[in-house]
């Protein structure tokens, strides 16, 4: 994450929607890629307040009437602009704004889905919707299976259960998981090192961009890597899962316990690790932690995430906190990156052209 300024010279976050020291609203600017301080303009919208930019904006709608983005879309030379922002645009179906709570929640869902943006923007990962032709095409689902009741969640019939998941380009979060006490529960029963809101959608993308730039194009060289995606077939791979679990040696070849189940959980599960390696190497640059940032040397990369997660881990050690980065890269791990890292740059070519 890149470090911003807003026009009084205070630091911005990535979330903010106002200055914590002026109070200017602030936005991000899709013509600049920064957060922003904006100027109210007499016609209505605002100019963004980069020295460098001063595009013309107006809110996204869910910034302006939902209250859960801050986006800005950009006004065309006549006038016109999107409703949606670059983020937005791509949900298929929101939570049920009549249920309370459940519009915090949805907040906190795009919340991390802007981050996600950010980091398959850093890398240059091609991405669109039905409406671009884009194929397949990208979408989100937030929904919930519950309600809450009294800060619990009850049960459903298995009719009314929503399953976090990805199916040709549609990706569909469980709002349950911005529930920190539901998500660490789960946490602990799957015996996961990390199960993050943020780190669902790294998973989940991971299957899209198994669609976008493998199936069909790359899976001579996929199946040596991760193995066979046809044998056996994902419902016979899952339900061995469950029956019997990970070896006990996993941690040798696998990012996870659950990258054991199918090739397919095990390129997701890498991938997610991938996008966690270029957002905390982007971040320490950006904050001057040590190391180069995202770069095309992978060694150069994995060295200098190794520092960053070796000190941000002692320090989290310090004060009672998990592992920032409790996996282990192992040759067999570091193949899997390796092979990622090549997609992922042919990947950029291809969103170029």
């Amino acid at each position: 994450m890149k470090r911003f300024q807003c026009a009084c010279g205070a630091h911005l976050f990535f979330d903010n929607v106002s200055c914590l020291s002026c109070g200017r609203e602030v936005g991000w600017c899709p013509g600049c890629q920064n957060m922003t301080a904006l100027e109210p303009l007499p016609e209505g919208g605002y100019r963004c307040g980069h020295a460098d930019c001063g595009a013309i904006l107006l809110k996204c709608r869910n910034y302006a009437e939902e209250g859960v983005c801050n986006r800005m879309v950009p006004v065309g030379a006549d006038q016109a602009a999107p409703a949606l922002c670059d983020c937005c645009r791509y949900n298929a179906v929101i939570p049920d704004l009549s249920i309370d709570g459940h519009r915090q929640r949805w907040a906190e869902l795009e919340a991390a889905k802007r981050r996600l943006f950010y980091t398959l923007d850093l890398l240059g990962l091609p991405r669109g919707g039905e409406a671009e032709g884009f194929e397949p095409p990208l979408s989100f689902s937030f929904m919930a299976d519950a309600l809450p009741d009294a800060g619990l969640w009850r049960g459903t019939g298995k009719g009314e259960k929503v399953y976090t998941g990805h199916a040709e380009g549609h990706i569909t979060i469980n709002i349950k998981e911005t529930d920190a006490v539901e998500r660490e529960r789960l946490r602990t029963d799957l015996n996961e090192s990390h199960r993050t809101l943020i780190g669902h959608f790294r998973h989940e993308i991971g299957h899209y961009y198994w669609e976008v730039l493998v199936r069909g194009r790359d899976e001579a060289r996929c199946r040596p890597v991760f193995g066979d995606h046809d044998h056996p077939s994902y419902a016979e791979a899952l339900e061995r899962y469950y029956e019997q679990g990970a070896p006990a040696d996993w941690r040798s070849n696998f990012i996870s316990a659950y990258a054991t189940m199918h090739p397919w959980e095990d390129f997701a599960e890498t991938f997610a690790f991938y996008l966690d390696i270029a957002s905390v190497q982007d971040t320490a640059l950006h904050f001057g932690l040590g190391g180069g940032g995202y770069t095309d040397n992978l060694d150069d990369m994995l060295r200098s995430f190794s520092w960053v997660g070796l000190v941000v881990n002692e320090i989290n050690r310090d004060m009672g906190l998990i592992d920032l980065v409790p996996e282990i890269i192992t040759p067999a791990i570091r193949n899997k990156l390796d092979y990622l890292h090549a997609l992922v740059r042919g990947g950029r070519q291809r969103a170029a052209r």
